[in-house]
């Protein structure tokens, strides 16, 4: 699935704009403030794929964890802290950081039923 760039139907009033929405998008009120437009100049219609992306109740973007790369132990002077670098489904593309092991097991542990490489400790 992927949506086009919208149409501005009408002006209405001086700061806002009434927008030509696709289909899946028919949750979304369809006038906009000017603040939250952006000029579009392209030739060919502008296609957004939004397949894989996930929207909650008010259809904003929701980065999940996709999976779990690596594993690692932060050595400290009396304690170790187990991490483990997670990949994101990031709007921006593929992106990854260390998290603590056992506050993300607890979040996602349908996560932990791979077994991930594990690196050398820090």
């Amino acid at each position: 699935m992927s949506i086009l760039a919208p149409a501005v139907i009408k002006r209405v009033g001086d700061v806002a704009y009434k927008l030509e929405l696709p289909e899946e998008l028919s949750r979304v009120h369809n006038t906009f403030h000017v603040s939250n437009l952006k000029k579009c100049h392209a030739d060919e219609p502008l296609a957004v794929p939004l397949d894989g992306l996930h929207f909650d109740d008010k259809l904003q973007f929701v980065e999940e964890p996709i999976e779990i790369t690596d594993r690692e132990v932060k050595r400290l002077k009396r304690s170790r802290i187990p991490l483990v670098k997670v990949r994101w489904n990031s709007k921006r593309g593929p992106e990854f950081t260390w998290e603590r092991e056992d506050q993300f097991r607890k979040k996602y542990p349908h996560l932990f039923t791979k077994t991930a490489p594990s690196s050398s400790a820090v």
